[in-house]
């Protein structure tokens, strides 16, 4: 107790010089600390690097409830948008091979997939970028502490390294990107000691199994999509609704694509409890809130997917003054990402309102750092940015939902041009295309100015991409109408829809 006494003495002594000479000379140890070492963060102090500041990157992962843990890069790199990507990729692969035999492709039976395989190999590419990060942070002089951080007052970070060392960082301003972590249903039994969550999916040694998904966010979805593809029996339990936030038209395409393709789905159930049975096999209990009755079933894993919780609790920010959401635990930030404490910032997943997506984190801390040496007075706009379901059947949006559009501008304030189409890589593959459509949100008035921007099929990211520059620019539907197609694509099907909901008449693309 003594010498912990003493330690803790040392580094009050140590935090008090440290401010002591910091107000004598005016002088920061940086220009900048970046709390997180995600790809909003990276961006952020490399393109402040780059302007000639000083600065510092803190990143520390705490390991998830069953221990994994990984490198510099945050959530997209190392358990979100990369491995997702691949294992994704690894499922339409699957698919593809089946369709390669109505194309004259003699392969052998039986076709199987080995999960190690998969999963070395998106685990050792993540890894080479865990290191790629190390390196570009070196090369642009900005130095990386593996070390996790909180905040002592509007200028000064401690710093506590794994080992338990505490140092003391100064700065002129300081910016807190640590984004969010997924949550646990705390009150059901078992479901923290017997559950994952996608922090701990893709660096699996070994295959998941037989899986039950608990939610149906883009990211359950996404993680029961892929399992679905390689072969394994996935279910997704639904509280509610599928894809909350996300046009639901669409949201309804996509699982009902699913379906067909072999996802089992449980609707309006609420998991109970998760018991471990003497041979590893997890037995979840759950109510069907429509009928009232209670079921259970088998399954080898239980991954939880409902939701993310900002990583906030840790850094401080309570004593400082700094305002947060009470309800989302994210902080409250302005226009141009500040907090309610002067030279302190915060974007990407951790602040409220915010879409929790890395381009926009990247983007916006990108710009945060041209503000900050005065290099620039531009805003972040997170109006009209583009995102896609990574779902066996991709979706694609831009702008408002039918939905959002609805209540804004009133049913009678809108246009939405639809269609239903058939990819051509679907006919001699001889697949469903009942769920591949499309649909242009419009104002209703003379120049019908588009509003949202929705498509389901292949490449959905690649074909929304495109079109999303066209929204972000104002484009109207006689733009759309004016732009040329490229034949035969999914995505020159946009240019050429014509038909309204409003006019009741069929929407299936019947020819060129």
């Amino acid at each position: 107790m003594a010498a912990l006494c003493r330690g803790r003495h040392r580094w009050k002594t140590k935090h008090y010089f440290s401010i002591l000479t910091r107000t004598l000379s005016g002088k920061y140890d940086y220009d900048l600390v970046v709390l997180g070492g995600g790809s909003g963060g990276l961006a952020c102090s490399k393109e402040a690097a780059q302007l000639g500041q000083r600065v510092a990157v803190l990143d520390y992962v705490e390991p998830s409830a069953i221990g994994t843990k990984w490198g510099l890069g945050g959530t997209c790199v190392n358990v979100g948008c990369i491995p997702k990507k691949l294992m994704h990729q690894a499922a339409l692969l699957g698919t593809a091979v089946k369709d390669a035999k109505k194309f004259g492709w003699q392969i052998p039976e039986p076709i199987s997939h080995d999960w190690e395989t998969m999963a070395g190999a998106v685990q050792n590419y993540v890894k080479s970028l865990n290191w790629g990060h190390r390196v570009q942070l070196n090369d642009k002089k900005v130095k990386y502490l593996n070390m996790k951080g909180s905040l002592v007052d509007e200028h000064t970070v401690k710093a506590l390294s794994k080992a338990g060392k505490e140092t003391t960082l100064t700065a002129k301003n300081i910016v807190i990107a640590t984004g969010g972590r997924p949550k646990y249903p705390s009150s059901i039994p078992g479901a923290i000691e017997h559950g994952i969550t996608s922090d701990d999916i893709f660096w699996m040694k070994k295959s998941p199994g037989k899986t039950l998904v608990v939610g149906a966010s883009y990211v359950g979805l996404e993680c029961a999509g892929f399992l679905t593809g390689i072969g394994l029996d996935a279910t997704i339990m639904v509280r509610s609704i599928a894809l909350r936030g996300f046009d639901q038209q669409m949201a309804a395409l996509v699982t009902d694509y699913m379906e067909a393709y072999g996802t089992k789905f449980a609707w309006k159930c609420l998991p109970r409890r998760i018991d471990k049975l003497p041979s590893g096999v997890l037995r979840v209990t759950w109510t069907d809130t429509e009928t009232g009755s209670d079921h259970h079933d088998d399954f080898d894993s239980v991954l939880w997917a409902v939701g993310r919780a900002p990583e906030t609790k840790a850094l401080g920010l309570d004593k400082l003054g700094v305002h947060l959401n009470k309800d989302t635990g994210k902080i409250i930030v302005g226009a141009d990402e500040s907090t309610s404490v002067p030279n302190i910032y915060a974007f990407g997943d951790i602040g409220e309102g915010r879409p929790e997506l890395t381009p926009t984190a990247i983007k916006a801390g990108r710009l945060l750092a041209r503000r900050l040496v005065g290099q620039s007075s531009q805003l972040m706009d997170y109006d009209n940015v583009p995102t896609t379901v990574f779902t066996p059947l991709e979706y694609g949006c831009v702008g408002l939902s039918e939905e959002e559009a609805d209540k804004r501008y009133g049913k009678e304030g809108i246009e939405v041009y639809h269609a239903f189409y058939k990819p051509l890589e679907f006919t001699i593959a001889e697949r469903d295309a009942s769920q591949c459509y499309l649909k242009v949100v419009c104002e209703r008035r003379e120049k019908q100015k588009i509003l949202g921007l929705h498509f389901t099929g292949p490449n959905a990211g690649e074909v929304t991409q495109g079109f999303a520059l066209g929204v972000q620019c104002g484009a109207t539907y006689a733009d759309l109408l004016n732009t040329v197609g490229i034949h035969p694509t999914c995505a020159e099907e946009v240019t050429k829809v014509h038909i309204t909901k409003r006019s009741g008449l069929d929407a299936t693309v019947t020819g060129c």
